[in-house]
């Protein structure tokens, strides 16, 4: 497939580009120099290319910007024994994903400069997808007092969120939001109103009652968005909320944008591609957080990707050991990992006509990229050669037993998809090759 050289520049030919932050799509080339992309387009090398070139021959597959996850938990440092950095990149990679975002729900905490720098340099040193971290919006992850946003803002935290939990004290959110309005800084809300969500394990409704599990309504993540848009609206201050599942979450924020407020949001795989039924036979790899809600808002999910309400999709990859799982369905952990399938399940929006391929694509590259401020996810000369080759008609079965994740707790195992990574790229290096 490929021709080596020694110059440092590579040429990746007979693709099919696909660029959906300037609307390229169109058979053409892309030539790296090093770490960064030196040209592409529909025009290049169509006299031939130069000697001295490595050439990769992409057999008209799908070269795209790689991927970037904005909502990843990487375990490391503190629960090494579920994910590490390492095992997360090579999951990364295995998945098209060249950027990662991680939550600081870590032990210790992301939130000082040094846990920060931390990650960063770890991740550059492991050499796989690049690793960005978000700080803790609240010390300790408690919700009690502000962290140190502006020093860590400068030691490199994209934006500010307590992980998994809600920022639940509505004063504290609104001094939040007022700083970050004040220093251009965002923040990154998990929308589910604690006291409603407690104690419950699947979605609010006729199937949790059939059997026998406490349940989480809908109305937690809508009555935490209201109030978070209103706080927005008196400060002024970025606002993005994750994992967005409901039908009225939806439309919370479709107003909300309607008014001009200065909100995104994003959902994950599971939100738009299962509904509450996988969770079956008690079925604790479909145990997430949000929980797997009805069919109604699986449909209310998707609409909002097809009118834009919704600006990204992340993997909201959690990953839990054996011990975490494997155990009575009300004792399990919540989560699931999805860097592996983050690709082949977004791209079902596109095999089911609800988007094209390039607006599929854009839910997952320079969308979540545009969010955090983040120079990746395009296709353009000067920007860093992070790219994935992808075959978005190759079926494949999920089956997490194989996944390069060091935890196999997938709510997609033994699904039947479409679209499989070929090749992915990083500052100009090929980190992962599939076996085909």
């Amino acid at each position: 497939m490929a021709a080596r050289n020694s110059t440092g520049l590579v040429a990746y030919v007979n693709a099919r580009l696909i660029d959906p932050a300037s609307g390229l799509d169109a058979k053409g080339a892309v030539l790296t120099n090093g770490e960064t992309i030196a040209d592409v387009g529909p025009g290049l090398f169509q006299g031939g290319v130069p000697s001295g070139m490595e050439v990769v021959d992409c057999q008209g597959l799908c070269l795209a910007p790689g991927l970037v996850d904005m909502r990843v938990q990487l375990r490391e440092p503190g629960e090494e024994h579920k994910e590490t950095l390492k095992s997360a990149g090579e999951a990364a990679v295995a998945g098209g994903v060249t950027s990662m975002v991680c939550l600081p729900n870590t032990t210790p905490v992301i939130d000082d400069v040094a846990t920060v720098e931390f990650v960063a340099r770890r991740a550059r040193q492991i050499g796989l997808a690049k690793v960005y971290p978000y700080a803790a919006a609240t010390k300790k992850l408690e919700g009690q007092e502000l962290s140190e946003m502006g020093m860590l803002a400068e030691a490199g935290a994209l934006a500010f969120t307590d992980g998994v939990k809600a920022i639940r004290n509505a004063q504290l959110m609104r001094r939040a939001l007022s700083y970050a309005a004040t220093f251009g800084l965002l923040i990154v809300q998990h929308p589910e109103e604690p006291s409603l969500a407690e104690g419950g394990l699947m979605a609010e409704g006729e199937l949790a009652t059939r059997m026998g599990l406490s349940g989480i309504p809908a109305a937690a993540e809508a009555i935490m968005l209201e109030r978070d848009m209103r706080l927005v609206g008196i400060t002024g201050g970025r606002y993005h909320a994750a994992h967005v599942s409901t039908a009225e979450g939806v439309e919370v924020i479709r107003k909300a944008k309607a008014k001009g407020l200065p909100v995104t949001c994003d959902t994950a795989p599971p939100y738009f591609a299962l509904n509450e039924l996988a969770v079956g036979d008690y079925r604790t790899f479909a145990k997430l957080s949000p929980p797997l809600r009805s069919e109604t808002d699986r449909q209310a999910v998707v609409a909002g990707l097809k009118d834009g309400t919704i600006d990204a999709v992340a993997s909201d990859h959690a990953p839990q050991d054996q011990d975490s799982k494997r155990v009575p369905f009300a004792a399990a952990e919540f989560g699931g990992v999805g860097l592996e399938t983050l690709l082949s399940i977004t791209l079902e929006l596109a095999h089911n006509g609800h988007v094209s391929l390039p607006e599929a694509l854009k839910l997952v590259t320079c969308a979540p990229a545009a969010i955090l401020g983040l120079a990746a996810g395009r296709l353009k000369v000067g920007a860093s050669a992070d790219l994935v080759l992808f075959d978005p008609g190759r079926g494949w079965k999920v089956e997490a037993k194989k996944f390069r994740s060091k935890s196999k707790n997938s709510p997609f195992d033994d699904r039947p998809v479409q679209g499989m990574v070929i090749r992915t790229v990083v500052d100009g290096r090929t980190v992962y090759c599939a076996d085909v």
